[in-house]
């Protein structure tokens, strides 16, 4: 797998933060609170980019989401090069709190050693395709998960806006490696900071994203060099909260960051 396409794998989905430091984590019946809906979602058309810490450029990208029979579909898609592909769908509801309904992971191409499909549901219910470049070999994987309600895979940003600023907050989300496994995540505040935003300035907050291991899995995480890395979100929080970008090391290579940029007509 290319840097790039590591990157855009660790950060669109935030669905994989681990290697095979968390493949034998096995899921457990779990009784978590929703988060609640502070600020609803509603249409959006995002133009993303996605490049090393340095600015050295590696996808374009689209945030497309829209509200519709009562919930929230969003679209999240890069397109890196020799035609490959990171797709990744989630529909949630925002009635009183943050629920998601279906999440889709589709990645295909060179850029990935292995081509993806992943499909999980609300209940648990999980179907996940791979398909070697190597040999062609294809597997398929099907079953149900125990998980709870504040399993938030492809909603990461969402959640981080409507969650406290002052104090941390846990919540969820399934890696698929290529079996899904429920994963503990931390969402850790920094303290209040003024972001740059062209000519003016904003009040911000950048929440590191922090999966948790039990103590033998860490351990062993540690000692195998595959201990999952914090990513980072930052947001504006002045009247309403919006999301600037989401950075993080990768297991090898430099830092990459997404962020929202403006469309050009050279697109």
């Amino acid at each position: 797998m290319t840097g790039g396409s590591r990157a855009v794998w660790a950060v669109l989905g935030l669905v994989a933060f681990g290697t095979g430091a968390i493949s034998n984590e096995r899921e457990r019946p779990l009784v978590a609170a929703a988060v609640p809906v502070r600020f609803t979602e509603g249409m959006v058309h995002g133009f993303l980019e996605l490049t090393t810490e340095a600015g050295v450029f590696l996808a374009h990208g689209d945030l497309l989401q829209v509200a519709r029979n009562g919930a929230v579909e969003s679209r999240m898609v890069f397109h890196l090069g020799k035609g490959s592909v990171f797709e990744e769908t989630v529909t949630f509801t925002q009635h009183d709190v943050f629920t998601m309904e279906t999440y889709h992971l589709v990645e295909s191409g060179p850029a990935f050693e292995n081509d993806l499909d992943a499909s999980l549901s609300r209940t648990g219910s999980y179907v996940v395709k791979t398909k070697s470049h190597k040999d062609g070999a294809v597997n398929e994987y099907a079953g149900s998960l125990s998980i709870p309600g504040d399993v938030y895979n492809g909603m990461m940003p969402t959640i981080v806006k409507n969650v406290s600023a002052q104090s941390s907050t846990t919540v969820h989300f399934v890696a698929f490696m290529p079996e899904p496994r429920l994963v503990t995540v931390e969402l850790a505040p920094s303290g209040p900071q003024r972001v740059a935003l062209g000519q003016h300035e904003e009040s911000g907050v950048t929440f590191a994203v922090k999966p948790k291991l039990g103590f033998f899995l860490r351990l062993g995480a540690k000692l195998t060099g595959k201990l999952p890395p914090d990513s980072h979100i930052l947001i504006v929080t002045d009247d309403v909260p919006a999301f600037v970008r989401s950075d993080g090391p990768l297991y090898t290579g430099p830092v990459w960051r997404i962020a929202l940029t403006a469309p050009s007509a050279s697109r």
